[in-house]
């Protein structure tokens, strides 16, 4: 998210530099100097930035709501015990209404039926979390394994890949 933001924030600074060189060069809507289009040009370089840094927020928000969303989920879990060896997580794809998802494998390496609270991490290119959810895999029969799919709680843009974070067998 920040190496977008970071590039959108570049482009801005090309935009300036662009329309600076035009108002320098006499270029104007036929109504004004210069120097007021190039104002005019910054201030809107300058809204535009805003609105990037309110969307970089907003989604820094909404990927720390999810992860105390999955802190808590995981916290219910009573008596569980490590098993983030036993999970696989597949390709992640985009579904048809634009949610990021990745099925999650879970193999159950005790003799008895066991269920599984698997944390699911989705980072954007830079590796910066983006959001994260709690799937929860019931009934995986000893020795067995069990399918899930993890779905991001909102729709995510990029390249996304997907980590397990914690997961907990119990």
């Amino acid at each position: 998210m920040m190496t977008a933001v970071a590039w959108l924030r570049g482009a801005a600074g090309v935009v300036v530099l662009s329309v600076t060189a035009l108002g320098a060069a006499g270029c104007s809507d036929g109504g004004g100097t210069p120097s007021e289009a190039v104002s005019s040009a910054a201030s809107a370089v300058k809204s535009a930035g805003e609105a990037v840094s309110s969307a970089a927020a907003e989604a820094e928000r909404a990927a720390s709501s999810a992860a105390a969303a999955a802190k808590d989920k995981l916290a219910e879990v009573k008596g569980g015990i490590d098993a983030k060896d036993q999970v696989s997580l597949g390709t992640v794809t985009t579904d048809s209404s634009g949610y990021t998802t990745v099925p999650v494998t879970v193999q159950n390496t005790d003799d008895a039926t066991k269920s599984f609270a698997v944390q699911v991490e989705f980072k954007d290119e830079a590796g910066n979390l983006v959001d994260t959810v709690v799937v929860t895999i019931t009934d995986v029969s000893g020795k067995g394994t069990g399918q899930g799919s993890a779905r991001s709680t909102h729709k995510l843009s990029g390249t996304v890949t997907a980590q397990t974070g914690t997961a907990l067998r119990y």
